[in-house]
């Protein structure tokens, strides 16, 4: 996934947003190892600072455990990782809908169309 950032928010928190979406897909896989801060800001096209502020974020919410001879891990809270996986698509979900209600297009008939999306058929 590309580090690509909009205007419209602080970049550290949408690097936080895209380390997280790596975490719940896997690409850093729970109990790994995290790249360092200087890689991923290299990496990022950003100062390592901004990069910073947003692995102590990823520490603050237990995402992230730093430990003190090998980096930074993943966590393995299953709990955790569930709970904010819901989060973050819950947020998707309703960005989703307020979208096709700017399309005049009811909720029923959002999830139908998902639905005939996904090939799940009523």
């Amino acid at each position: 996934m590309p580090w690509a950032f909009k205007e419209n928010r602080p970049i550290f928190q949408q690097i936080y947003d895209m380390i997280v979406i790596r975490i719940l897909n896997g690409t850093y896989p729970k109990g790994g190892k995290l790249p360092s801060v200087r890689e991923m800001a290299e990496e990022a096209g950003v100062n390592p600072n901004t990069m910073q502020r947003a692995m102590a974020q990823l520490e603050d919410t237990g995402l992230a455990i730093t430990n003190r001879t090998s980096g930074r891990v993943v966590t393995t809270d299953e709990e955790l990782l569930k709970k904010i996986r819901r989060e973050y698509a819950a947020a998707a979900a309703e960005e989703f809908l307020q979208e096709m209600k700017k399309l005049g297009i009811s909720q029923e008939d959002a999830v139908s169309l998902i639905q005939d999306i996904g090939g799940e058929k009523k």
